[in-house]
C-alpha cells in the first residue's frame, strides 16, 4: 500500500496479466484448428505444424530484442504494438487459401507480435516493479499465459464446430484489440514515473528509477554475445528448449489431433488440454511461491523428472474416453506445464544481474527453437507413421536429460549490496 492505497505495481501487474491473456489467446489455436484446416484445404499436418513452427520459432527469437525496445521505448509502446499485430495477424486469415498465406498471418505477424510480449515481458515487469515477492507475481503473470488457454480453448473448438474456424479467428483478433486501451491507459515504464519506489524497496533504492534510454537490438545482441561464454546459460538454454519441445511444441499443438486419432471428438480433447491450463495456473503460482524460498535449481530437475515421466506413459492413456488415469495426466502435467519459469528467470537474474531479462529473452528463444522442432517434427512423425507415439517417447527422453542439465548448474551468489535491480529477493 502506499499512502492507504493500492501499490501501483500491482494495478500495473493486474494489466500485464490480462495483456498476456491476450496474446496466449492465439497461440492456443492452432492445435484445436489444425483438422479443420486440413479437411478444408488438403494441407498435411505437416504443413500446418510448419506454419505453427514459424510462429513460435519467432516468439521464442524476438523475445530478448523486445525486451531491450522495452528499455529503449517503453513497455506500453511495445506491447500495445504488438497486440495490434496479433489482431492483424488472427483477422487475416480468414482470407486465406494457400499455405504460404498461413505462414504470414499464422506464423509471421502473430509470431512476432506474441514474441513482443512473452516472457521477458514477465521479467521486466518484475524486475521494475517488485522487490518482495517477485517470484509470486512472476508465477502469476507467467500463469496469465494458461489461463489465456483455459478461457479460449473450450469456446475456440465449440465455434469451430458450430460455425467453422474463421469465426474464433476472428474472436481472437477482437479479443487483442480490446486489450490495448487497457495497455495505454495502465501501465507505466518504471515506478519513479509515478512518483513511488517498486513494491518492497528500500528508501533509496535504485530499483524502479527510470534511467537513460537504452537498449534495442545492440543491446540484444551485445548480451548475447556476453552470456553465451557462460557454461550457465547453455545449460538454462539447453534446459529451456526442452522445455518448448515438450509442452508447447508438442503437448500444445498436437494433444488434439493425437486424441482424435484415437476416436476422442476434438471438442473433448480441447476440453482436457483447456484442464491442463487451469492447474497450470495453480502450478505456476505455486512455483514461483517456491522459486522464492527453495533453491530454483532443485525445482527444475523435480519438474524435468516428473514431466518425462508422465510423457512416457501418456500414449498408452488415449482413448475414445476420457478414463480416470487420462485425468490423472491432466492434472500432473497442468500443474508441471510452465512451472520452469519462475525458477529459470530466477537463475538468469542470479548470474546475469541487470541484463537478466534480455538474458532469459535468449534462454526464452531456446524454449521457442525447442518447441518450433516439436511442432514440425511430431507432425512429420504423425504423417509418416500414422501415429504420435514415437514423439511422446523422445520428448519423455528429452526431458530425463534436461533434468540432468539442470543439475549440473552451480549456484552463484548475489551480494546483497548490488543494486542493479535484480538482486534475488
Amino acid at each position: 500500500m502506499v499512502g492507504g492505497r493500492l501499490h501501483p505495481a500491482w494495478i500495473v501487474a493486474a494489466v500485464g496479466f490480462v495483456a498476456l491473456i491476450g496474446a496466449a489467446a492465439f497461440r492456443s489455436v492452432p492445435g484445436v484448428l489444425m483438422e479443420p484446416l486440413h479437411d478444408e484445404f488438403g494441407w498435411s499436418h505437416g504443413t500446418i505444424g510448419a506454419a505453427v513452427s514459424v510462429n513460435v520459432l519467432l516468439y521464442g527469437l524476438i523475445s530478448p530484442f523486445a525486451a531491450a525496445l522495452m528499455d529503449r521505448f517503453g513497455i506500453r509502446v511495445v506491447v500495445a504494438s504488438a497486440l495490434l499485430l496479433i489482431a492483424a495477424g488472427s483477422g487475416l486469415t480468414v482470407f486465406m487459401t494457400q499455405p504460404w498465406q498461413l505462414m504470414a498471418t499464422w506464423g509471421l505477424l502473430v509470431g512476432i507480435g506474441t514474441g513482443s510480449m512473452s516472457m521477458p515481458f514477465v521479467a521486466t515487469i518484475t524486475g521494475r516493479w517488485f522487490v518482495r515477492q517477485r517470484g509470486l507475481v512472476t508465477g502469476v503473470l507467467t500463469a496469465a499465459g494458461a489461463a489465456g488457454q483455459l478461457v479460449f480453448l473450450p469456446l475456440i473448438a465449440r465455434l469451430a464446430g458450430d460455425h467453422g474456424w474463421r469465426t474464433p479467428a476472428l474472436l481472437v483478433a477482437g479479443a487483442a484489440l480490446v486489450v490495448v486501451p487497457l495497455v495505454l491507459l495502465f501501465i507505466r515504464d518504471f515506478p519513479s514515473d509515478v512518483g513511488v519506489t517498486a513494491y518492497g524497496a528500500e528508501a533509496g533504492s535504485v530499483v524502479g528509477v527510470r534511467t537513460a534510454a537504452v537498449g534495442g537490438a545492440g543491446r540484444a545482441l551485445g548480451v548475447l554475445f556476453t552470456v553465451v561464454r557462460k557454461p550457465v546459460f547453455w545449460l538454462l538454454a539447453g534446459g529451456f528448449a526442452i522445455c518448448g519441445a515438450s509442452t508447447n511444441g508438442l503437448v500444445g499443438t498436437h494433444f488434439v489431433s493425437a486424441a482424435h486419432d484415437h476416436g476422442m471428438p476434438a471438442t473433448t480433447a480441447a476440453g482436457l488440454l483447456a484442464l491442463v491450463g487451469l492447474f497450470d495456473v495453480a502450478g505456476t503460482i505455486a512455483s514461483g511461491w517456491f522459486t522464492d524460498r527453495v533453491d530454483s535449481r532443485y525445482l527444475l530437475v523435480a519438474y524435468f523428472s516428473l514431466r518425462g515421466v508422465s510423457l512416457l506413459i501418456l500414449p498408452n492413456l488415449f482413448g475414445p474416453d476420457v478414463q480416470p488415469s487420462m485425468w490423472a495426466f491432466v492434472v500432473f502435467y497442468g500443474l508441471d506445464w510452465i512451472a520452469t519459469v519462475p525458477p529459470t528467470v530466477a537463475l538468469c537474474r542470479e548470474h546475469f544481474g541487470a541484463d537478466g531479462p534480455v538474458a532469459f529473452g535468449w534462454v526464452f528463444a531456446s524454449h521457442q527453437v525447442g518447441a518450433a522442432i516439436a511442432a514440425v517434427g511430431a507432425g512429420i512423425i504423425r504423417d509418416m507413421r500414422g501415429s504420435y507415439t514415437l514423439a511422446w517417447y523422445i520428448a519423455g527422453g528429452l526431458c530425463g536429460f534436461a533434468a540432468l542439465m539442470s543439475a549440473s548448474i552451480r549456484r552463484k551468489r548475489v551480494e546483497p549490496s548490488a543494486v542493479d535491480g535484480f538482486v534475488r529477493a
